[in-house]
């Protein structure tokens, strides 16, 4: 459990960042280690002695605009980053959500924290993930020891891919000082296709019908009757749904050869600029279970395979053609069996469980990842616990 009674450090620098975790690797602390602390209530860090915040490290180092790269702090925050790329007709391309108010926490999402998590938006299936974004960064590991990994530029062989490694280790394998992210130039406009009514089989057909048509699609979800019944959304019947960006004249064409490679699954309607910027900001910030108490789990499965979880669960949204599955549900035991039967994980996001928040590893890979943590943190103080490990 978190011990919120720790006291906190915020550096202001890196090298006061390596000062603090050389002290406690040396004496033995440990360490929390947040951003914004907006996700601080994700998974378990076991009795902390001392809170690490980066929320001070709040910089752009360096943005390049004709370059599509941009060097920051990792306590920058979210909003101030998008706002700065936008002036540039840019946008950050793994689209991370915020999920404050699902988490019912306050403070600021920042860069780090978004990396540290791998936390990507619905147009990672076009995209890519949060880690394919992040060309590099500093940081101090475990031992107290400051290191660089990647550069500056999208091609930059330097051995191990240790940028891969760190999006989604949660702060346990090192602390991240410096980051480098490509950004991309920002659709002129999007528009949004809908089905309605379809059960859950369909609507995995369909969004795998549409990925698969040259139409370029840039987010599918799909969201349930019993789920598009609640607010904001207050639907009727399932809504199946899929994103397509760029030029007006681009939208209008892929938009009739999407309707006409879907017909089989009824009549398609369209939302337009801020109505489908709108309807994306519900999915991506999972509005439909910001008000329901129940624990929320984090499901990633195949797409292909993904409706299959919520069939056994109930509750659930579809993001990412399926991919990507958030449900509602009390039992722990199930949703890891649904999961699992899945080919995927889960892990749970809000509300207290007695199995670790984060699906445990087996075999080879539970070995792999022990000798990873035991390379870049053997004192075992760097949010310890958090992933189980």
């Amino acid at each position: 459990m978190l011990d919120l009674s720790a006291r906190t450090e915020q550096p202001t620098s890196p090298e006061e960042v390596q000062a603090i975790v050389a002290d406690a690797a040396a004496h033995g602390r440990r360490l929390e280690i947040i951003g914004g602390g907006t996700k601080r209530g994700v998974g378990r860090v076991e009795r902390a002695d001392l809170t690490l915040s980066l929320a001070a490290l709040d910089a752009v180092l360096d943005y390049a605009p004709e370059e599509l790269v941009l060097t920051a702090r990792p306590g920058a925050k979210l909003k101030d980053l998008e706002k700065l790329v936008a002036s540039q007709g840019q946008l950050l391309p793994f689209e991370p959500p915020r999920l404050t108010k699902l988490l019912g926490s306050k403070g600021e999402p920042t860069l780090g924290g978004a990396l540290a998590a791998n936390l990507s938006g619905p147009r990672r299936i076009k995209a890519g993930a949060a880690r394919d974004h992040l060309l590099g960064f500093a940081g101090v590991s475990g031992r107290g020891e400051v290191f660089k990994a990647g550069g500056k530029v999208v091609k930059n062989v330097t051995g191990y891919d240790l940028a891969k490694l760190m999006a989604g280790s949660w702060g346990t394998l090192a602390v991240m000082t410096e980051v480098t992210i490509k950004v991309l130039p920002k659709p002129k406009t999007e528009a949004t296709v809908l089905l309605f009514g379809l059960d859950l089989r369909r609507a995995g057909e369909a969004m795998a019908r549409a990925m698969s048509a040259p139409v370029e699609v840039s987010a599918a979800a799909h969201v349930p009757t019993a789920v598009a019944a609640a607010p904001p959304l207050a639907a009727e019947m399932s809504v199946t749904a899929f994103r397509l960006e760029g030029f007006d004249a681009s939208i209008a064409a892929r938009v009739a050869v999407l309707a006409e490679a879907l017909r089989d699954y009824g009549r398609a309607d369209r939302l337009d600029g801020r109505h489908s910027r709108g309807f994306w900001s519900q999915v991506r910030e999972v509005e439909v279970f910001q008000k329901d108490p129940r624990p929320l789990w984090r499901i990633s499965a195949p797409p292909a395979a993904g409706w299959r979880v919520g069939e056994a669960l109930g509750s659930a949204l579809y993001d990412w053609a399926g991919g990507l599955v958030w449900a509602l549900s009390d039992d722990a035991q199930a949703v890891r069996a649904a999961a699992l039967a899945a080919g995927g994980h889960a892990a749970l996001w809000r509300g207290e469980a007695a199995l670790s928040p984060f699906q445990p590893l087996e075999g080879p890979l539970a070995t792999l990842s022990a000798r990873v943590k035991a390379a870049f943190d053997p004192h075992n103080i760097l949010n310890p616990g958090r992933l189980g490990l």
